[in-house]
């Protein structure tokens, strides 16, 4: 065989490797699709490579790759963009130009990222943040938080209580001409767990005399003690968040000790003294028909009481807001929910809406047939406004 010949076919594998990625028929653009998930894939294996070489963990080296992303804060013809810190966590506030004859909505936006990657300064995030400022007439909050592997849980959970503490202050609402009785939460992937799990917190803290009148949850990672759900079975590889990369992140909000990672991704992380906590998560009573079909629920096999004792974050419930019970759910306010079909984090947020809907709380759920992780934030998708479309259409109503 020539050079030539086998320089062809090393070429050819390569491009089947990241160009080939079978799609569902009801995906919109799916060649935007197809270039996305092959630029994840090549930033994914050169960090992994890097991590292999022993020269820099995966994480800082996703970071690294991504830090062309950050903008500064911009001001434009329609919003006022400046960074402050809420009790010294770094944060960027977005207040309409336009004059108010009332006090305006306030929502608090908490980005994504797998509690390892982003920022309020990313270009997608600025984007999502201005864009609701505007069209609400709002005045929303984007909050930093330190991310892994430099810092782990709860120290995530903390920055963002802290600040949204801050921000429910009165003088601070007063300052920036806030409704009081208007304010919401909203968040997207971990940003969407660090918002289930900080409202929960918020609902008994005495020190907190204003509440939050929504919680907005965008496909909300909300638990690890099961990745053996329908949706991790059917996305497994599905761009953009594959289970291998979910879990990853999961582990490295704990740890860098790769062994609870690789205990996770087969299901054998949980104590057999955990055992109580599975009915929270058991997607056979929580999940609608249509999400089970063809799916048989596999009983848990319980792992080592060693890794639990070492990291036991990973069953605390400001890191696994699912683990709640119904009398904490109960006190929830006002809730919307955001799910997509072809993500692993879909089961998720519908067992959420279950067990809210149980416990009483009135939810609105929008589970997108041809949606994807990410698509509610990713610049360049026709299916990015269309979402937006119905959460802000949500939000002018219900806030």
């Amino acid at each position: 065989m020539g050079r030539k010949t086998m320089l062809f076919l090393i070429v050819g594998v390569l491009g089947a490797y990241y160009f080939y990625t079978p799609l569902p028929d009801n995906i919109e653009e799916p060649w935007k699709l197809v270039l996305l998930a092959t630029y994840i894939n090549a930033i994914t294996d050169l960090a992994l490579f890097v991590e292999l070489l022993g020269i820099s963990h995966f994480i800082n080296t996703v970071n690294f790759l991504m830090t062309f992303q950050e903008v500064p804060p911009t001001s434009d013809e329609n919003v006022i963009v400046m960074e402050t810190t809420f009790n010294s966590v770094p944060v960027r506030t977005y207040v309409p130009k336009r004059k108010s004859q009332t006090l305006r909505r306030g929502l608090f936006y908490i980005h994504g990222g797998g509690w390892c990657l982003g920022s309020a300064a990313w270009f997608d995030t600025d984007f999502l943040s201005r864009q609701t400022a505007e069209r609400l007439d709002a005045i929303v909050i984007s909050t930093n938080y330190r991310l892994a592997p430099k810092h782990h849980f709860p120290n995530q959970f903390e920055d963002v209580y802290n600040a949204l503490k801050w921000f429910l202050r009165q003088d601070v609402l007063d300052k920036y001409g806030v409704d009081p009785e208007r304010i919401g939460i909203l968040g997207d992937s971990a940003g969407g767990n660090l918002a289930a799990a900080v409202t929960q917190q918020l609902i008994d803290d005495p020190d907190v005399k204003i509440k939050l009148k929504t919680q907005s949850l965008i496909y909300p990672a909300l638990q690890i003690l099961d990745v053996d759900l329908p949706s991790y079975r059917e996305n497994s590889h599905f761009p953009v968040l594959s289970k291998s990369l979910m879990v990853r992140f999961w582990s490295e909000y704990f740890t860098t000790d790769r062994s609870l990672e690789n205990a996770m991704f087969f299901n054998q992380h949980v104590p057999v003294e955990s055992s109580h906590l599975f009915k929270f998560v058991n997607w056979s009573s929580l999940l609608p028909e249509k999400f089970k079909k063809g799916h048989f629920y596999n009983s848990p096999t319980y792992g080592s009481s060693e890794l639990a004792k070492k990291y036991p974050g990973f069953l605390d419930v400001r890191a696994a807001p699912l683990l709640a019970d119904d009398s904490k759910l109960h006190k929830l306010p006002l809730t919307y929910v955001l799910t997509c079909q072809y993500d692993v984090l879909r089961d998720d947020g519908i067992m959420y809406v279950t067990r809210l809907q149980k416990a009483g709380v009135r939810v609105t759920h929008d589970h997108i047939e041809d949606g994807f992780h990410g698509a509610v934030s990713i610049q360049g998708f026709k299916i990015r406004y269309r979402l937006e479309n119905q959460h802000v259409s949500w939000l002018s109503q219900n806030l």
